[in-house]
C-alpha cells in the first residue's frame, strides 16, 4: 500500500498540467471514483476563481460539480457539469503549476495553542489559535488535512519537525480585490453566490444553515458591521435553555474561534439601524461540517471563504435569502 501511495505521489509534486503533452492515461479517467488528480487541479483552479467546492480534496463531489456548472455558465459554455481536458486548459491549468513548496519554521510551531473543551478556559486565553500545523496548513491551502497528509505521506503529522519541507495546493487567486454590488444566499442550495455592481456573478461559496427553519433570519437584509478576526460571546442558555449557568463568556479571536476569522452582522434593509441580534455571516474552524443544517441562525463558511467574502463586500451590501 505505501509503495501505491508513493507511486500515486511522486507525479503531484512536481506536477504541472500539459493538456496537449503525452499522459499515460486520459484525464479525468474514472474521476468519480476516490481520489483522482484531475479532480484535483480542477477544483484548485476553480477555487482561484472564487468558485468553491469548499474544501480541495481530490474528490469528485456535488460541491465540485456545482463550482464548475457555475464557471460554465459564466463564460457561456454548454452546462454539462462534465469536466474536460479542454476546461482545464481555459483555466490555466496548461501553464501554472498547481503546487507551492512551504518550509515548517520554528516561528509556526511557536504559532500553536491549545483548545480545551471547557468554554470558561478558553475564555482564559489570549487567542484559540491553530492546535497543529496540519491543520494551519489545510486552512492556508483551502484543503482537507486528508489530502495534506496524502501529499505528504512521509513527513511526521500532525505536526512535523522545523525545517520540514512540505507541498501543498496553491489556491492564490487570480483576480485582484472584488467589489460586492449585492449577496445572495440560497437555502435549499446551502450556498452563498455574490454579484458585482453590474450584477454579474463573481464569487460561490458553500455554507451551513440553521437547522431550525424558525431560527432562519428572513426578508431583505444587509450587511450591518464587518468584523475580521472577531470574538464570540458563548451564552450557555443557547446550548442548555433553563440551565443552572448563566453566565456568558467572552471567547478570544482565532481561527478555532466558534466564529472563525470573519463575522458580518446583519440586519434587516427597512431597520439598517438595527442590527438583527446574533445573526451573521461567519467563519467555522470545522470546515468539513459545511452544507449541513445545524447552526442555530447564522450562515458559516469555511475561514477562508468568510475572509474572501468580508474583503468583497461593505456596510450596507443587500443581502436575498430565497428557498
Amino acid at each position: 500500500m505505501l509503495k501505491m501511495l508513493k507511486t500515486a505521489i511522486l507525479p503531484l509534486l512536481c506536477w504541472t498540467f500539459t493538456v496537449s503533452g503525452q499522459m499515460d492515461e486520459p484525464l479525468f479517467q474514472d474521476y468519480k471514483r476516490g481520489f483522482n488528480k484531475d479532480v484535483l487541479a480542477l477544483q484548485i483552479l476553480l477555487d482561484r476563481q472564487d468558485l468553491s467546492c469548499n474544501m480541495v480534496d481530490g474528490r469528485w463531489g456535488a460541491r465540485t460539480e456545482i463550482a464548475l456548472v457555475t464557471w460554465q455558465t459564466l463564460k457561456g459554455l454548454p452546462v454539462t457539469g462534465v469536466p474536460t481536458p479542454e476546461i482545464l486548459s481555459s483555466l490555466g491549468g496548461d501553464s501554472t503549476n498547481l503546487f507551492t513548496r512551504y518550509r515548517i519554521s520554528t516561528n509556526d510551531l511557536a504559532q500553536l495553542g491549545p483548545f480545551p473543551e471547557d468554554w470558561e478556559e478558553r475564555a482564559k486565553l489570549p487567542g484559540l489559535k491553530y492546535v497543529t500545523i496540519l491543520e494551519m496548513l489545510s486552512e492556508k491551502c483551502h484543503s482537507s488535512q486528508k489530502l495534506i497528509t496524502f501529499l505528504n505521506a512521509s513527513c511526521k503529522w500532525p505536526n512535523p519537525d522545523p525545517g520540514t519541507e512540505v507541498i501543498i495546493p496553491d489556491c492564490t487567486p487570480v483576480a485582484s480585490k472584488k467589489y460586492a454590488g449585492s449577496i445572495r444566499i440560497a437555502l435549499a442550495r446551502m450556498e452563498i453566490t455574490v454579484f458585482d455592481l453590474e450584477g454579474k456573478l463573481i464569487a460561490l461559496f458553500p455554507c451551513s444553515i440553521a437547522k431550525d427553519k424558525a431560527k432562519r433570519p428572513v426578508g431583505e437584509l444587509e450587511v450591518k458591521h464587518l468584523v475580521p478576526n472577531p470574538t464570540y460571546t458563548y451564552d450557555p442558555q443557547l446550548f442548555v435553555p433553563g440551565g443552572p449557568n448563566t453566565a456568558k463568556r467572552i471567547i478570544p479571536p482565532g481561527p478555532n474561534n466558534p466564529v472563525g476569522l470573519a463575522w458580518m452582522t446583519l440586519a434587516l434593509q427597512t431597520e439598517s439601524d438595527k442590527p438583527l441580534h446574533g445573526y451573521g455571516i461567519h467563519g467555522t474552524p470545522f470546515p468539513e461540517r459545511i452544507g449541513n443544517a445545524e447552526s442555530k441562525g447564522c450562515f458559516r463558511l469555511a475561514n477562508w471563504n468568510a475572509q474572501k467574502l468580508l474583503k468583497m463586500a461593505s456596510e450596507g451590501t443587500p443581502i436575498e435569502i430565497e428557498d
